[in-house]
């Protein structure tokens, strides 16, 4: 499958940069395709959350899952914010810009409040969570239903086969989907490269080569080192094994639409149970968001530099805990890239009109950070299986 989307991936960038605007005539492969992946995410979620859940078989095997699973992505993702105010440091992409800031500013999104967001994790109709695709809100239903299937026992054991049947169910369904990767990813890539002209990327070029640069370092350092120390596995193991689900998010550019294909890589590929990939993949499609990380430590110095503003030590800093903590409070509110930054730039006063300038590559950059919101989805999760292995050894002596 990687061979295969690779090839795509590589004809839609060369027909794409041929064709131009012209190219889109193949888009309804792509949305045809995303409409399928659409089709089966809420189902896959809740099934195979719940089933995750009830698979660990006590509520003290969940929390210890869940803390170590959460502890690792706020590790992961501080790394990923250091890095990215690093690179942005060394590469200077704000520095003797020039760029006519647009007229009209970025669109303005409400910013929920702290109390807000934690209240909007609680659904007020679970149907509709299941309707609109609030995957928050989702994950608290699975949860709140895998823990009172535990707590009931045998006799709730009827329910709990159920949604073991119908996670294998939709296993078989992407199963058939992702054999429609290639063209899928053929039809998403090759309009967005024909519509995207030089003169929109040659001004930011650095801004894109920052990023990616930072995604690569959190990629073959942090990720490599945590799933070389603390998951056992060989760093070319685990990054040939999640490719092809890398190089799907970073073609589509949804952690959720990738979410069937990760789960797949992860437990063939990388020998994570069911019971783990089933928990930790899920729940990190939602809160994890490292690339986000990297491109807020970017974005900062970018807009800091183009108004020529110096940032102390302290403001550095607060960029670093603000970082890791709304890349929790911002998920699940559409746009979530563009909430973080707000908030970002708002706890270090740097002026918000600096979102327009980043607005025309956002679709590039978000590329690269969902990517990179995969693979340390993946890299958790093999962490977590290795930990909890050794636990079991343990209690096994």
């Amino acid at each position: 499958m990687l061979a295969q989307i690779f090839i795509g991936f590589i004809l839609a960038i060369i027909l794409g940069a041929i064709f131009g605007p012209k190219i889109e005539v193949v888009q309804p492969l792509g949305d045809l395709f995303l409409r399928l992946i659409k089709f089966i995410v809420v189902p896959l979620v809740l099934a195979s959350l719940i089933t995750g859940i009830t698979s660990l078989n006590n509520i003290k095997k969940l929390l210890s899952v869940g803390g170590k699973t959460i502890t690792y992505f706020m590790g992961t993702t501080f790394m990923a914010v250091v890095i990215g105010l690093l690179v942005g440091f060394g590469i200077s992409p704000g520095k003797g810009l020039d760029i006519t800031l647009p007229t009209e500013s970025a669109e303005k999104t409400e910013i929920p409040s702290v109390i807000d967001t934690i209240l909007n994790i609680i659904p007020v109709n679970p149907f509709e969570s299941l309707s609109t695709g609030n995957i928050l809100q989702i994950i608290f239903i699975a949860i709140a239903i895998g823990l009172a299937i535990t707590a009931v026992g045998e006799k709730a054991k009827p329910l709990a086969n159920f949604f073991d049947a119908l996670a294998l169910v939709m296993y078989k369904i992407t199963g058939v989907i992702m054999k429609l990767a290639p063209i899928g990813i053929f039809g998403i890539l090759a309009p967005i490269v024909g519509n995207y002209g030089l003169d929109i990327l040659l001004p930011l070029v650095k801004v894109i080569l920052a990023v990616a640069i930072a995604c690569a370092i959190q990629l073959l350092v942090t990720y490599s080192i945590a799933v070389r120390t603390l998951g056992k596995m060989s760093p070319l193991v685990f990054l040939k094994g999640i490719a092809p689900a890398g190089l799907f998010a970073f073609t589509t550019a949804s952690s959720s639409a990738t979410l069937p294909l990760s789960i797949k890589n992860t437990e063939e590929n990388l020998g994570v149970s069911k019971e783990i990939s089933s928990f930790v993949l899920p729940f990190g499609s939602t809160i994890n968001m490292d690339g986000a990380a990297i491109y807020q430590g970017i974005a900062v110095i970018f807009i800091a530099q183009f108004f020529n503003i110096e940032l102390t030590i302290m403001q550095l800093i607060t960029v670093m805990f603000m970082t890791v903590l709304v890349s929790i409070g911002a998920a699940g509110v559409p746009g979530a890239g563009l909430i973080m930054l707000t908030m970002v730039l708002q706890s270090v006063n740097l002026p918000l009109e600096g979102i327009a300038l980043v607005a025309a590559i956002d679709r590039i950059l978000d590329m690269f950070r969902t990517s990179i919101n995969v693979i340390g989805d993946a890299s958790a999760a093999v962490v977590v299986q290795e930990s909890e292995n050794k636990k079991n050894l343990k209690k096994a002596a």
